[in-house]
């Protein structure tokens, strides 16, 4: 969600490195930008809209340097988007600049104690307390740092915070339950996360919660809440600044669609010993849990959902859950029992409560993220990566089959069987970066999203390890094409939903194989074609489908608890051309943040 970039010396291109790093942070989702440059007094620039607006108001107001400086994308949760909403904020004598992710619970009590005092507030923002906080404690008397900790101790709730005073060459920064990272390069920096520092520095440092980092261009120092100093060790970034570009595609949802036949290779590398035998890092050789919970949202809860079937089918309890749902009313944890959160940035606030939820319980936990050291691979007990690289898109869809493909791994290696069908998967397994190429390369999707582009609506259906990619296919054709989509298990269409059914509602239905979940889902789809319905049917050929269906998109033939990785390519390429024929924005989606880190 919203963003923070700072730095503190940068060879006087301080306005350049931080319009930079904002510009990396715009996949985050936002609706205003500013920025603050600290020199002899604090200069601040803040702009509702896109990123472009605040450069135009820079270009003409600010030099390229200053001693320290923050800046700030942000994503309406206090006060709707406007100039005087956007951050930073400042105190009421312009001593101090503030950019905050998160949310402060107690901002209402804060803001009604300093307007008591005297505080003139201009925003309608919870942030806003900070900056006026921090003001007091400094016409207390306090010296910057002292002011700066004294505020934090005030707050309650989530929080990331960066701030630069006036006549002063240090940022600070501090983090409760939202992240961010350090890292020295030209400059010292601090930020959100990764991406934002690709390109400054090849090795960060992460902040945890209750520390304080204060920045100059000689480097940092990061202490606890008492006060002690604290030694950390770098991760290194293994991001080129290559991979956080579009390159020669028009938008980076499009390069991360094609990057998947390479993202599933990395994911699989290395994770098989001998044969069939699946060998994951993060989890010992033997261990079989007695029954799993898989804690998600959006995109992630869809491949939970899957994750579970696959575990069920090897004959382990496995649920999914909706992550916002189970921290409020968790189901009992068994001794035995694993609680994994699927996540793709390792900071989405429902799924982080629900582990610690799980956590609290007794659980096991396991963070199945993409980011390295992310708070949910540092607080789980163990951390599985996907290893996608960079996502900038809002819209997931790289991570989105990386993560069944770790599901996929997770369960074999899990279950510990082995057969002939477990052979066959693994063998399946190997192929399937070839075969998402293929696809690429030969889809009609495009065609069919024209044909389709000026629909009322759009449904999808399938059955079993279909069903959850049905899900994520309208979830991406509402994403990026706000044309309302739905998805179904296609049995449930006669209990009720058949009733939106009419002739200008196309329905996706995935089928694959001739076997009798096949065959019932061809008869469901025969339902929707009687009531008049254009049927495009995603099927590998062996089926009769094809036979009735008004278009036909084709995946290889794979394992067919594959054959949904297939299927979601397909629909993530109709969903593109289909927002790209209407003149969506595709990367940043309105109203929609990539990390959710507020609950």
């Amino acid at each position: 969600m919203c963003g923070i970039i700072g730095c503190a010396g940068d060879d006087g291109d301080m306005v350049p490195t931080l319009l930079n790093g904002l510009a990396k942070l715009e996949y985050r989702g936002y609706d205003s930008t500013g920025l603050a440059v600290s020199g002899s007094d604090i200069r601040v620039v803040k702009r509702e809209g896109d990123l472009d607006e605040l450069v135009g108001t820079v270009d003409s107001e600010f030099d390229r340097g200053g001693a320290a400086g923050i800046g700030h994308t942000r994503w309406s949760t206090h006060g709707k988007p406007s100039d005087e909403n956007a951050h930073p904020h400042t105190d009421c004598a312009g001593r101090v600049a503030v950019v905050h992710n998160g949310i402060i619970e107690n901002y209402q009590l804060l803001r009604d104690e300093l307007q008591s005092l005297g505080h003139e507030f201009e925003s309608e923002t919870d942030t806003e307390v900070v900056p006026h906080l921090i003001g007091h404690y400094l016409d207390t008397g306090l010296a910057r740092k002292d002011a700066f900790r004294r505020a934090v101790e005030k707050l309650d709730g989530s929080y990331a915070l960066a701030a630069v005073f006036d006549d002063h060459d240090e940022v600070m920064a501090t983090k409760k339950d939202s992240s961010l990272v350090l890292g020295v390069g030209d400059g010292t920096y601090v930020a959100s996360d990764v991406t934002a520092l690709v390109g400054h520095t090849d090795t960060v440092v992460h902040l945890h919660d209750g520390e304080f980092a204060f920045l100059t261009e000689d480097g940092y120092t990061i202490v606890d809440e008492s006060g002690t100093p604290q030694s950390k060790t770098g991760t290194e970034i293994e991001w080129d600044a290559e991979s956080v570009t579009k390159g020669s595609h028009d938008h980076y949802m499009r390069k991360e669609i094609h990057e998947q036949s390479n993202a599933l290779r990395e994911c699989l590398r290395d994770r098989f010993s001998t044969g069939d035998s699946v060998s994951l890092d993060a989890i010992e050789d033997g261990y079989r849990p007695e029954s799993v919970h898989l804690v998600a949202c959006g995109t992630s809860y869809h491949a939970a959902l899957y994750g579970a079937k696959l575990l069920r089918k090897r004959g382990i309890q496995a649920q999914a859950h909706l992550a916002s749902e189970y921290a409020l009313s968790p189901p009992p944890v068994r001794d035995g029992a694993l609680v994994v959160g699927v996540t793709q940035s390792g900071e989405t606030a429902d799924t982080l409560s629900a582990l610690r939820t799980a956590t609290a319980e007794g659980a096991r936990t396991l963070a199945l993220t993409n980011v390295v050291d992310s708070t949910a691979a540092r607080e789980c007990d163990d951390a599985l990566y996907i290893r996608s690289g960079p996502e900038i898109s809002v819209a997931a869809t790289k991570t989105f089959a990386s993560q069944l493909v770790t599901l996929v791994l997770f369960a074999l290696q899990s279950s510990g069987q082995t057969s002939d069908e477990t052979e066959r998967l693994v063998s399946a397994l190997t192929e399937l970066p070839e075969h998402v190429q293929r696809l690429l390369e030969t889809t009609a999707a495009p065609t069919t999203a024209r044909r389709f582009a000026d629909s009322s609506g759009y449904f999808f259906i399938g059955r079993g390890v279909q069903y959850p990619v049905a899900l994520e296919g309208a979830l991406k054709m509402k994403e990026i094409t706000y044309e309302h989509a739905e998805g179904f298990a296609a049995g449930e269409l006669k209990h009720g939903p058949l009733a939106l059914v009419t002739e200008d509602t196309p329905v996706f239905v995935s089928v694959v194989g001739d076997d009798e979940t096949a065959r019932k889902t061809v008869a469901n789809a025969k339902e929707v074609k009687a009531r008049g319905a254009p049927l495009v049917a995603v099927t590998d050929g062996v089926s009769s489908i094809d036979r009735f269906a008004d278009e036909v998109l084709t995946i290889p033939r794979t394992n067919r608890t594959l054959a949904p990785i297939l299927v979601n390519v397909q629909y993530q390429l109709l969903a593109y051309h289909t927002a790209d024929h209407l003149g969506r924005d595709i990367d940043k989606p309105r109203n929609l943040a990539k990390s959710v880190t507020v609950e």
